[in-house]
């Protein structure tokens, strides 16, 4: 992860696709349609060579007792044969896509009617709260737009104001500092805010955007256990859709990635806090002395790797000393 730190939100970072190579996809499939089944045909044509593809036609030789061959045809009645398998399968997608567009637009226009949004919902923005044995508080936002997740797009928060557990306070603190943020950069509001939670996280939420004076702004949440959304205006009346619904699982995936995203930041947190905590087994250190060291030397492994010289500028020699040695103490080799 990179980008600025929790207080203006991370940028979660994607490594980059790897390169297609036509041959290994073909090697993968051939295995997996053939490799252990009772009927493979004794002459397979393929559109692109691969660097084990000998080899496979003898394993599937000795496997089947007849002689496998598999074919890359240049020219000829075969290669026309390849020529028209590619096409088909390519007419084939092209179909499917035209089938799975109106499908993404269906689903917008059933969310946007169970949850009474004014217009098709194009970016949903959802918190979550995590925290372990109330320490280390974080929260998440995750953001799903134009049918699917926007990860460039993901923020992380550590929560500043609340002590202890208090899951409603702590979204209230999220949301509030989301969305001024949003104010003051002029950045459009989502089509809808979604919150990992019942009504008390819903309610905090709602706070929090009134105390922003954003008053029109569609919110709502859904609860863990029962899987029922609860609309911000409408209490009253739960939305309970069906378990094979797909709107209900669009929600779902995306309740459940804000969950994956805050639980990632706070297990991150907590490493670090654990890592760092390392200091307070060294004798004569104590938590002023190791903050002043981590403050000082910017991380725990800057300290490991300073001099005693550079340590007594820190903290008196006698400890410094004794720093020095804990992590540079001569270790017995084999």
């Amino acid at each position: 992860m990179g980008g600025p730190g929790p207080d203006s939100g991370t940028w979660e970072t994607t490594k980059p696709e790897p390169p297609f190579h036509a041959g290994q996809v073909f090697s993968a499939l051939l295995k997996q349609l053939y490799i252990d089944q009772q009927y493979v045909p004794r002459s397979i044509l393929v559109p692109t060579d691969f660097d084990d593809r000998e080899a496979l036609a003898a394993l599937l030789t000795e496997r089947t007792g007849h002689r496998i061959e598999i074919a890359v045809p240049q020219r000829g009645e075969k290669r026309s044969l390849v020529d028209l398998a590619g096409q088909n399968a390519k007419q084939s997608y092209i179909q499917r896509f035209r089938v799975l567009e109106p499908s993404r637009k269906a689903i917008q226009e059933a969310l946007a009617e169970a949850l009474m949004l004014p217009e098709l919902p194009r970016r949903i923005e959802c918190f979550d709260i995590s925290h372990i044995q109330g320490a280390e508080t974080v929260a998440s936002l995750v953001v799903w737009e134009d049918g699917q997740m926007n990860k460039q797009a993901y923020r992380k928060f550590k929560v500043k104001t609340v002590s202890g557990v208090d899951d409603f306070a702590a979204m209230k603190e999220v949301v509030g500092r989301r969305y001024k943020r949003v104010q003051e950069e002029k950045q459009p509001m989502p089509s809808l805010i979604l919150v990992d939670g019942g009504l008390g996280q819903l309610h905090s939420a709602a706070e929090a955007l009134e105390s922003l004076g954003i008053t029109s702004q569609p919110l709502a949440s859904i609860a863990k256990k029962e899987e029922v959304i609860y609309l911000y205006g409408n209490e009253e009346e739960p939305i309970v859709l069906d378990r094979h619904s797909p709107v209900l699982h669009l929600v779902q995936l995306i309740r459940d990635e804000s969950h994956r995203f805050a639980v990632g930041y706070h297990r991150q947190r907590r490493a670090m806090r654990d890592r760092d905590s390392e200091l307070l087994n060294i004798p004569g250190v104590g938590p002023q002395t190791r903050q002043r060291l981590l403050t000082h030397f910017g991380s725990l492994r800057e300290v490991q790797q300073a001099t005693a010289e550079s340590l007594a500028a820190v903290v008196p020699r006698k400890i410094a000393e004794t720093i020095w040695r804990h992590f540079h103490e001569a270790r017995p080799t084999n």
